[in-house]
């Protein structure tokens, strides 16, 4: 995490999505992909008090049966407990695909005193085939049994797929005389791209705020963070974002628009910025972590475009994985954008050395720009020149390895075909 926690008065502190009081979780293994692994695939958050919550979800028509439950469920009103699952995204399964991820909330549903709506439930892993039910069903009971208030990070570590690690992030901070907590994991690294992000997310907060209010903040938040990160420019079928407020706090109820709704969309938007940079970090096969800024545009919108069109461009992020400082492909990047710009106004830094003014090569020497991008980090700064709008994103590099990686997952079938799925 940044200094910028201590430099706005928050605190990092551990225990990721029950850092936040009142908040239960568990985690435990199925063998929903691998009947033999025993890594844990299954998890289960709980607010032992009544919350608010609000969600977001993947843009793709193509939606999974939990994205489509878990929104139902959220317009029925507000959901008290997440149950998750890796190794399968149930996408693409129709009926039979709904039947099962209903069977899921049932399943933590009763032995938590709670209705069916009352219960998200969120899946990821390999698209089509079945949800294998008889490895999950036999472990409700051992996941109710197992909440306590240490295990969010097992919940971090069992919805991950193609991560190498598991990701989580919680801060406190005072709101007037109370002292809050938000903390959240995070699973996603390939099939990242704006309008969601693929990837699960799970936020908690003991704050008191409403449903509309938690809404709000949320969307804004989201839009600040998951929608301005890219790997690979695809969207999965399985985007979500959840965030439940329980109160235990015991803080006075945020109001609309207050000083203090504005703190804790600013705690809540770090939060997630921190959660959404570490999904990239943590790419498929990825090797630098980049910064896009533009800068001068004339409407917020032509910024995103050109934004989107450099993070997204395939030419681009070959470069940055070479060390290549080619800004030339930058630029012509910025030009297809759709955006309204003038060739001849454009200056694009690396770092803070310029690699093009003017829309011509900078006398910055070659052997500088390449040293910058040799980093594991660094910034590119696109100044159009025509106006006050800007637009930051956060993107990586393309490499062979990615491809590799992602050459095949039909192996996942056979053992689909083992259990009769298929």
């Amino acid at each position: 995490m940044s200094g910028g926690f201590m430099d706005q008065a928050y605190t990092k502190i551990a225990g990721g999505v029950t850092a936040a009081k009142g908040f239960l979780a568990s985690a435990v293994s199925c063998g929903i992909k691998n009947p033999t692994s025993d890594r844990l695939d299954l998890a289960l958050i709980f607010s032992e008090d009544p919350c608010t919550s609000a969600g977001t979800f993947t843009t793709n028509r193509v939606k999974a049966a939990p994205v489509r439950v878990s929104q139902s469920n959220l317009r029925k009103g507000d959901v008290r407990a997440i149950i998750a699952n890796s190794g399968n995204a149930n996408a693409c399964t129709g009926l039979q695909g709904i039947r099962d991820a209903h069977a899921m909330c049932d399943g933590v549903a009763k032995p938590l005193g709670l209705k069916r709506t009352e219960i998200a439930v969120a899946s990821t892993g390999v698209i089509g085939l079945p949800m294998p039910m008889m490895r999950i069903t036999p472990h409700y009971d051992s996941l109710i049994q197992g909440l306590n208030p240490k295990s969010g990070p097992d919940v971090a570590a069992a919805i991950i797929t193609s991560d190498t690690h598991a990701k989580e992030c919680a801060i406190s901070f005072m709101i007037g005389q109370h002292r809050v907590r938000i903390g959240g994991c995070v699973k996603g690294a390939g099939m990242i791209s704006p309008s969601m992000a693929t990837m699960l997310c799970f936020i908690t907060t003991d704050a008191a705020i409403s449903s509309e209010n938690l809404r709000k903040a949320t969307l804004e938040c989201v839009e600040e963070s998951f929608n301005r990160i890219t790997i690979d420019g695809d969207m999965s079928t399985n985007d979500t974002v959840l965030v439940l407020a329980n109160g235990a706090s015991e803080m006075p109820n945020i109001r609309r628009n207050s000083s203090q709704c504005k703190l804790f969309r600013a705690a809540l938007k770090l939060v997630m910025l921190e959660l959404a940079k570490a999904v990239v970090r943590d790419g498929e096969r990825v090797t630098k972590f980049v910064t896009v800024n533009v800068l001068g545009a004339r409407t917020y919108l032509d910024a995103k475009k050109v934004a989107e069109a450099v993070c997204k461009s395939a030419l681009v992020k070959s470069s940055w994985n070479g060390g290549d400082p080619n800004w030339g492909r930058i630029i012509h990047a910025v030009g297809y954008s759709r955006a309204r710009i003038r060739e001849e106004l454009i200056d694009i830094h690396l770092d803070e050395k310029p690699a093009c003014l003017g829309g011509l090569q900078a006398p910055t020497p070659m052997d500088e720009l390449r040293a910058i991008v040799a980093k594991p980090e660094f910034t590119i700064t696109i100044h159009l020149n025509q106006g006050l709008a800007d637009y930051t994103m956060y993107s990586s590099d393309l490499s062979p390895e990615y491809i590799d990686f992602n050459r095949s997952e039909y192996a996942y079938w056979k053992q689909a075909r083992k259990d009769g799925l298929v």
